[in-house]
């Protein structure tokens, strides 16, 4: 008989809570969707209760509840750390020790006092953290056995794992533990670089490719040492994390030269260079372990998790050369998709029930469209309530052809349609999309849109059956976590060097064409790749193919939905806000299109600049 399980994560960072339903996901989301705080580490009753509304289940109906991580493991964990640095970790003690002593150990009772029960078995269930996170890569993939990698920064004891999955079942076999950790090495360099540890790391990916990895070998030289087969130790010695409230020390501030950068400061070409090494680093390491773990495991087919799983550049190494024959990353890698994996390792593993693949060959995680959707009704009564002005266009073909002719005139258009995205990575259900033809498109989304910094590249969303069109790439990606190399023919002469060299504005770097798709090349021809394919997102694949019926390209850019520091929007009057605070164009909520010049003056009464701290 079939189980209802609701998974929960919180109280580290971006909480979210997931349900299923005999083995199939039904609803996912992360806690600042609702709330409105990136990140949200607080305990998500608004996920919690949008997904036992989305799945028809009252929460007595519920066979388990299961929370992501073992507390006690991580309290072991706190203990340990404070006893081995004494003194001079008292800082970081004190800091953690009330969350776990009064929140993570007593995660039964948030639950109880929210919703009421603990389900049909009436005790809360826990799994272990990288359990969660393997449990999330392998069971919603499209291979009935693989093998499994999964690294963060620290989760319980653990770091990294590797382990395989057959069936229903996940057997972990090795694992590198805490204070050792890939995910806290590269997010230290984050903190260096003055972004922001646990939200930045993907800015230093994005940075990276503008620097010369010449602190490689100094980094593998002094904080980090790798072996043959992937494993790792860092020298403790240059790291704040384990004494202090701080990623790094005074060591590992004359090891590079000076002191972390100011955040919001400028950019120079150390951060450049750092960022470029760190990078390199990790794809280093990562090439190590994911050759052993074929050698090892024997394995054809590999998943990814963890935090460091979102390092898309990484994984399209590891594709590229080809040391697996297929590969499968958890869309929602980070801690918010250790609710989901939580959720699915006990519906297999404690309560042994069959594993069923997706009949079509593809995977289960159903695009991650897995969050709220808001009807025409309410869209409508939303607009009218407001006198907001629109135009409804009910049939989908002349909605979509309208919307293609805007991005082909240059205009800037925010999409809201269908379930929202589960996990960090807008798909077409609440992005920002406009025309990667045009030179100014990166610059003029970054600056006057998003209001973030100019260099940040920007994804394609391309056609699953055109992708190859345009990218070195003969695989779909539907979650925008692999990067592939912009095609050889479409590529124009750009010398990055020459750049940096005489000009240290990125603005005009960014703005010099690098192809015929200039808003989605990178500075080293590079693209993060989203393929569309009409099975998981038919709406926002017929706008791509309208617009490649007017243009010829069948490609678009594709960015979240939200200003800087913001959460993704979720619903009608979010998108409303993030359209009239940016210079988007048009804003196109189902079947409703506005337009910016025919809407009223809008008072924002929140100073919104100041209401999201800074990512």
């Amino acid at each position: 008989m079939g189980k209802n399980i609701l998974g929960i994560s919180a109280f580290y960072h971006d909480s979210a809570a997931a349900i299923i339903s005999n083995g199939e996901i039904i609803a996912a989301a992360q806690e600042e969707r609702f709330s409105r705080k990136k990140h949200d580490p607080r305990f998500p009753i608004n996920a919690i209760n949008y997904c036992l509304q989305e799945a028809f289940i009252e929460p007595g109906e519920l066979d388990a509840i299961v929370f992501y991580d073992n507390p006690l493991r991580s309290f072991d964990r706190i203990i340990k750390n404070f006893i081995m640095t004494g003194e001079n970790g008292l800082a970081q003690f004190e800091k953690a020790i009330p969350s776990i002593l009064g929140v993570k150990l007593w995660i039964q009772d948030y639950v109880k006092n929210s919703i009421g029960t603990l389900g049909k078995i009436d005790k809360l269930l826990y799994s272990e953290h990288h359990l969660s996170h393997a449990a999330s890569a392998f069971y919603p993939s499209p291979f009935d056995n693989a093998a499994i990698i999964t690294i963060d920064g620290v989760g319980e004891w653990s770091t990294s794992t590797i382990g395989i999955g057959n069936g229903n079942k996940i057997e972990m076999l090795k694992e590198i533990n805490y204070p050792h950790s890939l995910g806290l090495l590269y997010s230290a360099i984050t903190y260096y670089c003055g972004f922001k540890v646990n939200s930045g790391e993907y800015k230093l990916m994005g940075l990276a490719p503008y620097g010369k990895p010449e602190y490689f070998d100094l980094i593998l030289d002094n904080l980090i040492d790798v072996k043959d087969d992937g494993s790792y130790m860092l020298n403790t010695e240059y790291f704040g994390y384990l004494d202090s409230l701080k990623m790094t020390n005074d060591k590992f501030n004359s090891l590079f030269g000076g002191n972390p950068r100011d955040p919001e400061s400028r950019i120079t070409y150390r951060e450049m260079n750092i960022a470029a090494s760190i990078q390199k680093v990790l794809e280093y390491v990562m090439l190590k372990m994911a050759k052993y773990v074929r050698k090892d495991t024997g394995m054809e087919n590999l998943v990814l998790a963890g935090g460091v799983a979102l390092n898309c550049v990484s994984n399209g190494l590891i594709l590229k050369e080809k040391i697996f024959d297929n590969i499968w990353i958890q869309p929602a890698a980070g801690d918010a998709g250790g609710a989901l994996g939580s959720a699915l390792a006990i519906n297999y593993l404690y309560f042994s029930q069959e594993r069923k693949l997706n009949p079509t060959g593809r995977d289960s995680q159903k695009g991650s469209y897995l969050g709220p959707a808001f009807s025409n009704n309410e869209i409508q009564a939303f607009l009218d309530r407001n006198d907001y002005p629109y135009e409804r266009i009910e049939n989908g073909d002349t909605r979509f052809t309208k919307i293609a002719e805007a991005l082909s005139e240059g205009k800037i258009v925010g999409y809201f349609g269908g379930r929202m995205e589960f996990g960090p990575r807008a798909l077409g259900a609440r992005s920002i999309i406009g025309d990667p033809r045009n030179i100014e498109t990166q610059s003029k989304m970054n600056l006057k849109i998003k209001y973030r910094e100019s260099f940040r590249p920007f994804a394609p969303s391309a056609l699953a059956e055109d992708v190859s069109k345009y990218f070195e790439m003969d695989v779909e990606s539907p979650y925008m976590l692999l990067v592939a190399p912009v095609k050889e023919e479409r590529r124009l002469p750009f010398d990055l060097g020459n750049f940096l060299d005489n000009d240290d504005d990125m603005i005009r770097i960014v703005n010099k064409a690098r192809s015929d798709i200039p808003a989605i090349t990178h500075v080293d021809y590079s693209a993060r790749v989203q393929t569309v394919n009409i099975l998981d997102k038919p709406d926002y694949h017929n706008i791509i193919k309208k617009f490649k019926e007017i243009t010829g390209y069948g490609v678009i850019v594709n960015t979240s939905f939200n200003v800087r520091g913001e959460p993704i929007v979720c619903t009608p009057l979010d998108a409303y806000k993030c359209f009239m605070r940016s210079d988007i164009d048009i804003l196109v909520l189902e079947e409703y299109i506005l337009h910016k010049t025919n809407q009223p003056n809008y008072k924002d009464k929140e100073n919104w600049k100041e209401e999201y701290e800074l990512d």
